[in-house]
């Protein structure tokens, strides 16, 4: 017999009190979903980097990154359904496979937001805030401080309320669009009217250039770093699973959405700022090559509108990430699986918000901020770790997908792949292998592995001297996923909810 999609979604049918405010509706979640994958921090980031190392050519391997991370959108899409669940990659490894493997996608996570949120503050919002507002990009200290001021005011929204991090998030969707989409089609259009002179045609779009000394194979791996760093984040969607209305049908949707209409509008975004480049030298000196390219067309007045557009958007986007981040480090928590977990999985009654697992996060991301201010390469050691990580937390859930996917049972009405869910597993599984490869073995991004290295051994510590016993005493961790054909209140609820709350 079929039953409700929103009261399957409660989280007493996994072992636990509904602590959190459900209030998010499909806008608002795909808000946070489009806001986290941001097309407009990923290309002003990353649009110099692809051009430099390739040429104009390398906007083409943006729809590859597209493709390769829908088809990993499609089986998280499903995941989401059978799984609704605050710090969702964590709780899908864990109940999948088993507690371990699900601390272990749950630590990743955790470095994942530590080293984003920082690297998009600092080498993203910072410069371009300082540049609409007439200042030197180029003094790092005044980058440092206005990226902690604004990384602070981020976390304070969420502090707040759920609701005003959505509101923030819903606005950004438009200022995401304007901000880079508009801005593109503009340049376009003013390069096609002839507005001012260039010295090239629509052949642009297929020239190609390389470092000296560098082989064309090289050339390629560096420039995917603008497709493979920018299309990650929509799962941030699942992580607000317990605060959505109707979340089994809502998250899949929001994610699915995320990605497909990221991937299109980042495409016309490329092609308009890549037809609009004046010269070759404006991508090798610029500190912030797009606007560079603006200002040529539009002139510094309405570059720097356009610039503070692009902040609000980043921040917008680290607004929602803290929330996906504290959301993460609460769910651990509530699972016994973290130091101080009784601590970090408190709720604030009066805002209903994680407010220990939120200023947990703020510290440990102003941790990194200064590590990478201080260590001298932060573009390698922040942005190739922001996207190295996300990489990693994938290929570990979608392997826990295709171990155990038989024992996600079909529900009425939500989201299934079917006979399709083999080749799309298939699929994914090449398409991030080749992603990790391509992350791990430039030199450039060797400070990124390091990091994520230094991390890996930061948690395993932590199992040694703490988790181990707790996971083998049966104190931590929630119960692992049943076979399809047990129902669900036969699941044993987690050692830290209150008896009979599994049935609530």
């Amino acid at each position: 017999m079929e039953h409700s999609e929103e009261s399957s979604a409660e989280p007493g049918e996994f072992g636990y009190r509904q602590e959190l405010r459900r209030v998010l509706h499909l806008f608002a979640v795909f808000s946070v979903a489009f806001s986290v994958v941001s097309i407009t921090t990923g290309i002003f980031l990353n649009f110099g980097f692809g051009i430099t190392h390739l040429g104009p050519v390398s906007i083409w391997l943006w729809p590859i990154a597209a493709v390769g991370q829908t088809l990993v959108a499609l089986i998280l899409a499903e995941l989401s359904t059978r799984i609704p669940l605050a710090g969702a990659n964590y709780q899908w490894a864990a109940r999948l496979v088993g507690p371990r493997y699900g601390y272990l996608v749950g630590a990743l996570g955790i470095m994942y937001s530590a080293v984003g949120m920082p690297g998009i503050m600092l080498l993203g919002a910072a410069p371009l805030l300082v540049t609409a507002l007439g200042g030197d990009p180029s003094d790092s200290r005044l980058l440092f401080a206005v990226a902690v001021a604004l990384i602070v005011a981020a976390y304070g929204i969420n502090i707040v309320s759920v609701q005003l991090a959505a509101r923030v998030n819903s606005v950004a969707v438009i200022t995401e669009i304007i901000g880079t989409v508009v801005l593109a089609v503009v340049l376009f259009g003013l390069y096609v009217g002839h507005a001012r002179p260039v010295n090239h045609g629509f052949d642009i779009l297929a020239q190609h250039t390389l470092q000296p000394g560098q082989s064309l194979f090289y050339g390629i791996v560096l420039a995917s770093l603008i497709g493979v760093y920018t299309l990650v984040g929509f799962e941030a969607a699942a992580d607000m699973g317990e605060e959505t209305v109707d979340a089994r049908r809502t998250i899949p949707r929001a994610i699915l959405l995320s990605v497909i209409v990221s991937g299109v509008l980042g495409m016309i975004t490329l092609i308009g700022f890549t037809v609009a480049i004046p010269d070759a030298a404006t991508i090798s000196s610029a500190e912030v090559p797009l606007a560079a390219i603006s200002t040529y067309w539009i002139g510094p007045v309405a570059t720097s509108v356009f610039l503070l557009i692009v902040v609000f958007s980043m921040f917008a986007l680290t607004v929602v990430a803290a929330a996906a981040s504290a959301r993460l480090i609460y769910a651990m928590a509530r699972d016994n699986m973290l130091p101080a977990s009784k601590l970090l999985r408190g709720v604030s009654t009066r805002r209903q918000t994680p407010l220990p697992a939120l200023v947990t996060s703020l510290v440990i991301c102003l941790a990194l901020m200064s590590y990478g201010y201080l260590n001298g390469n932060a573009f390698g050691t922040l942005v190739g770790a922001t996207a190295l990580i996300p990489y990693v937390v994938y290929f570990l859930t979608v392997i826990a997908y295709g171990a155990r996917r038989h024992r996600l049972d079909r529900l009425p009405g939500a989201f299934h792949l079917g006979r399709w869910a083999t080749p799309v597993f298939v699929a994914a599984l090449i398409w991030l292998l080749a992603a990790v490869a391509v992350l791990v073995l430039p030199s450039e991004f060797r400070s990124a592995v390091w990091v994520t290295v230094g991390g890996l051994v930061l948690a395993a510590i932590w199992y040694a001297v703490g988790l181990r016993a707790r996971l083998r005493d049966g104190a931590a961790g929630p119960p692992r996923l049943p076979d399809a054909a047990v129902p669900p209140s036969t699941v044993r609820p987690s050692t830290n909810v209150t008896e009979g709350s599994a049935s609530e």
